[in-house]
């Protein structure tokens, strides 16, 4: 079972990632929500490159990964599945719920620690929202990441399967709720009770820092209403709020190599930007 899994993981990985991305991106092109100022050839060159330098740091330096470390500790006995032995249908759903709470919390965490918002924000810093923005993540924050993920999965002696079905999902929702995407509203209100629509999670990339630390979930959406930082709409609406960081509007930033500076660099005042509003932090 074990070998198995490791050797068709990369495959079911990189096939599932290949057709949400293109159905996601054929969805944009037919029903888009937002019409889009800074085109997609300034976007999406740097969004997918910072992809792929995330997946080569992460094969490099977690050559294991998440679904390893399950492996390892299913053969040493580690964590509380094998502490407390549970069938594989219990243990399989639990570790999904489990995992997805844990990265709501640290993703709650990136935005209240300074040093890891500086990491975190490049992902915030797109000028845009769509299915790439989902894919845009800094790689030191991809490594420490995965160094949380592979804890909480020894820690919970999570089966194999359940892990790579939850990362499976979780870059599967991520790049549909960072769809720019039209959605009916009665839909989106129904969808909103089992997982996170675009809708919902557009309003976490706000420039309003109220509604930034807002809707913080990936996958699921109840730790949102459950932790009390669930937020329904923005207060400008869809259509009109202000993606990104008051302090990062350059499009210039939007270059891979400045993606990568980013957490260095000093944000710049922009009082015209932040008057009337509650301190943007992004």
């Amino acid at each position: 079972m074990s070998d198995t899994l490791q050797s068709h993981e990369p495959l079911i990985r990189v096939g599932i990632f290949l057709l949400v991305l293109a159905a996601m991106a054929l969805w944009e092109v037919l029903a888009a929500r937002r019409e889009q100022r800074i085109r997609r050839w300034q976007r999406w060159p740097g969004n997918l490159l910072i992809l792929v330098l995330d997946t080569l740091t992460v094969r490099l330096l977690f050559p294991l990964a998440a679904v390893g470390a399950a492996l390892v500790a299913a053969e040493r006995g580690w964590g509380l599945f094998h502490l407390v032995p549970a069938p594989l249908w219990l243990a399989l759903p639990l570790s999904v719920l489990l995992l997805d709470a844990a990265i709501y919390f640290q993703h709650r965490l990136f935005h209240a620690v300074p040093w890891l918002w500086r990491l975190h924000r490049m992902h915030h810093a797109d000028l845009e929202f769509d299915v790439t923005t989902g894919l845009r993540f800094h790689p030191l924050e991809i490594v420490i990441s995965m160094g949380i993920k592979v804890a909480v999965v020894t820690l919970l002696g999570a089966p194999a399967v359940a892990v790579l079905i939850f990362e499976v999902l979780l870059n599967a929702t991520s790049m549909f709720n960072h769809g720019n995407v039209r959605l009916p509203e009665r839909l989106d209100r129904r969808l909103r009770l089992i997982v996170v629509t675009p809708d919902m999670h557009r309003v976490h990339h706000s420039i309003v820092r109220c509604e930034t630390d807002s809707n913080f979930g990936f996958n699921l959406p109840w730790w949102d209403r459950l932790f009390g930082t669930y937020r329904d709409q923005p207060d400008a609406g869809h259509l009109n709020m202000t993606i990104g960081i008051a302090e990062f509007r350059d499009p210039r930033e939007l270059r891979l190599d400045r993606m990568l500076i980013q957490p260095l660099l000093s944000p710049k005042s922009s009082s015209a930007i932040q008057s009337g509003r509650h301190g943007s932090q992004g």
